[in-house]
C-alpha cells in the first residue's frame, strides 16, 4: 500500500511539473509569435492553434510557422556574383532617369516597378533580349528538348517537380548523352515537390556524371524546421545563352493532362540574351546554398549577340531575401494600373495588401479580370480561394472559372506594356514561404500576345456574377469560410 501511494504521488508530481512546463512553453511561444510583428491575421491564427491544439500546436509551429524571411535561411551577401549585381543595380538606379527607353510613355509609367525591383531584389534590367511565349506543354517541352540537344558547354536545371514518366525519362536520357559529349550538367530538384521521384532515377543521373543535388531534403522522423519552405522555381539555362522560366514542371500531365482535371493550361518563356545571365545567377546562388561550392567564370556568363530589344527583369524571392519582392511588384503593378489588369493563377489566396489593391483599383474604374480553376488539385486551396470571390465581385472585379481543364499559368498583365510570367502564384505560400522566380517584362508586343492568349482562355471560361454567387449552397459557404481560417497557415 505504501509503495502504491508513493508511485501515485510520484506520477502526480511528474504530471504537475509537465503541465507547468507545458503552460510556460505555450506562453513563451505565444509571446515569441506576437513579438515577430507579422500580419495580425497570421499571428492570431498561430496563437489560436497553439492554445487550442496542445502539443500538436507546438510541433506545427516549429515545423511550419517560423518566420525565416526575418532571419533569412542564408545570406547572399558574401557571394561574389551577388556582390557584382548589387553594385550594378546601384549604377542602373542612377542611370534610369536618363534612359532612352523612357521615351516610350507606357514604359515610363512603369518606372516605379523597375526601380522597386532594383532596390528590393537587385533585379537588373536587361534590354537586349528575345522573348518567346510558350503557351502549352507541347510547345514548351519541344523547345526545351531542342535546346538541350544543342548544348555545347553546360546545362543547368532547377525544378520543383521532376516526374519519373515519359518526358522525365526523355530529358534524363538527353542529359546523360550530353555528359558523354563533354557538357557540364547540374540539376537541382525539390525534395517535397519531387517526393515520388525514385532513387534509381537520381542514381542513374549521378552514375552518368551529372551533378545532382536535392533542395533541403526532408528526412523522417526528424524532418526539418524548414519543411515548409520549398524551392518552387523552374529554371533551365543552356550555355549561359538560352533560358527557360515559367509555370511548367517536368511531368507528362502538362502535355497529356489528367483524368481528374483534364488538360493542363500553362505558360512558359524561352529567353535569349542578357536576361539569361540573371537566371544563371539565381541558379548558381541556389547551387552555392546547397553545396557551398561557388561556380563562377566567364564561360558561364558569355557575351551575347542579341540585337532585339525587350526589357526584362528577372526577380527571385524567398526566405533568403530581405523583401517579398514579387509580391511587392504585383502590388505596385496593380495599384498603378490605368486601363486593365488581367490575372491568371491556379492558387488564389491573396494577402490583405494584394486584396485591398485589387478592390481599390477596380473601384477606381480599372478593368480587372481574373481567371481561376473551376476544379483544383488542392481541395483546401480551392475552398479558401472561393471565400474571396464575393468580396471581389462586389468591388466590380470580373471572375472567370476556366472550363477546359486546369489553368496552371501564373500571369499578370497590365496596360499593354507590363507582364509577369513565372512560378509565383497569388497566394501566401508564394509570397512568404517558397523560393520563386519571375520574369517581369516591359514590352508592348509581349504584353499584347499574352493578352490575346488570356482572351482565348476567357472564351473557354464561365464568368461568375454576384447575384448567382450569393445563391450558392450554404454548405459551400461553410467550407470556404473554414478553409480561409487556415489559409494564413498554408
Amino acid at each position: 500500500m505504501f509503495l502504491s501511494v508513493t508511485f501515485e504521488q510520484i506520477w502526480l508530481n511528474i504530471a504537475y511539473i509537465f503541465n507547468i512546463v507545458y503552460v510556460i512553453t505555450i506562453i513563451f511561444t505565444v509571446i515569441f509569435v506576437i513579438l515577430e510583428n507579422r500580419n495580425p491575421t497570421k499571428t492570431i491564427s498561430w496563437v489560436m492553434v497553439l492554445i487550442l491544439l496542445p502539443v500538436v500546436g507546438i510541433i506545427f509551429y516549429l515545423y511550419f510557422g517560423q518566420n525565416y524571411r526575418k532571419s533569412k535561411i542564408f545570406s547572399r551577401k558574401g557571394i561574389s556574383d551577388y556582390q557584382k549585381i548589387e553594385s550594378l543595380s546601384k549604377v542602373q538606379i542612377n542611370k534610369l532617369p536618363n534612359s532612352k527607353f523612357l521615351e516610350n510613355r507606357k514604359i515610363k509609367d512603369k518606372l516605379n516597378i523597375i526601380t522597386l525591383l532594383l532596390n528590393n531584389s537587385k533585379a537588373l534590367l536587361s534590354e537586349k533580349n528575345k522573348v518567346k511565349i510558350l503557351k502549352n506543354g507541347k510547345q514548351t517541352f519541344s523547345s526545351i528538348i531542342y535546346e538541350l540537344e544543342n548544348a555545347k558547354h553546360h546545362i543547368h536545371i532547377e525544378y520543383y517537380i521532376i516526374a519519373n514518366d515519359k518526358i522525365g525519362n526523355q530529358i534524363k536520357e538527353i542529359l546523360k548523352r550530353k555528359v558523354k559529349q563533354g557538357v557540364e550538367v547540374r540539376l537541382i530538384y525539390d525534395h517535397v515537390g519531387s517526393w515520388s521521384l525514385k532513387k534509381r532515377y537520381i542514381r542513374s543521373l549521378q552514375k552518368a556524371g551529372i551533378e545532382v543535388n536535392c533542395f533541403m531534403p526532408v528526412r523522417f522522423p526528424f524532418l526539418t524546421s524548414k519543411i515548409n519552405f520549398r524551392n518552387h522555381r523552374k529554371i533551365i539555362v543552356v550555355d549561359g545563352k538560352i533560358g527557360f522560366v515559367g509555370g511548367l514542371n517536368i511531368a507528362d500531365y502538362y502535355i497529356t493532362g489528367t483524368k481528374k482535371l483534364g488538360p493542363w493550361r500553362d505558360t512558359h518563356l524561352r529567353l535569349e540574351g542578357e536576361a539569361v545571365l540573371s537566371l544563371q545567377v539565381v541558379f548558381l546562388i541556389d547551387w552555392f546554398f546547397i553545396t557551398e561550392k561557388l561556380i563562377d567564370g566567364e564561360k558561364y556568363f558569355p557575351e551575347n549577340d542579341v540585337v532585339d530589344e525587350h526589357l526584362v527583369q528577372i526577380t527571385a524571392s524567398g526566405p533568403d531575401s530581405d523583401w517579398a519582392s514579387i509580391m511587392q511588384a504585383y502590388f505596385v503593378a496593380i495599384t498603378t494600373a490605368k486601363n486593365y489588369i488581367y490575372i491568371s493563377t491556379p492558387y488564389f489566396i491573396p494577402n490583405e495588401s494584394i486584396l485591398t489593391a485589387l478592390r481599390t483599383t477596380a473601384l477606381s474604374g480599372v478593368d480587372v479580370k481574373i481567371i481561376l480553376p473551376c476544379k483544383s488539385d488542392s481541395v483546401m486551396v480551392y475552398w479558401s480561394s472561393m471565400s474571396f470571390i464575393q468580396n471581389l465581385l462586389e468591388a466590380g472585379i470580373k471572375i472567370y472559372f476556366y472550363q477546359k481543364g486546369f489553368p496552371h499559368s501564373k500571369l499578370l498583365m497590365v496596360d499593354d506594356v507590363f507582364s509577369s510570367v513565372g512560378t509565383a502564384n497569388l497566394d501566401y505560400r508564394s509570397f512568404d514561404h517558397n523560393f520563386e522566380v519571375n520574369a517581369l517584362i516591359y514590352d508592348e508586343s509581349v504584353a499584347v500576345e499574352l493578352k490575346q492568349n488570356f482572351i482565348e482562355d476567357l472564351n473557354n471560361s464561365k464568368q461568375i456574377f454576384l447575384n448567382e454567387w450569393k445563391k450558392r449552397p450554404i454548405v459551400n459557404k461553410f467550407k470556404a469560410s473554414i478553409a480561409r481560417l487556415f489559409s494564413p497557415l498554408m
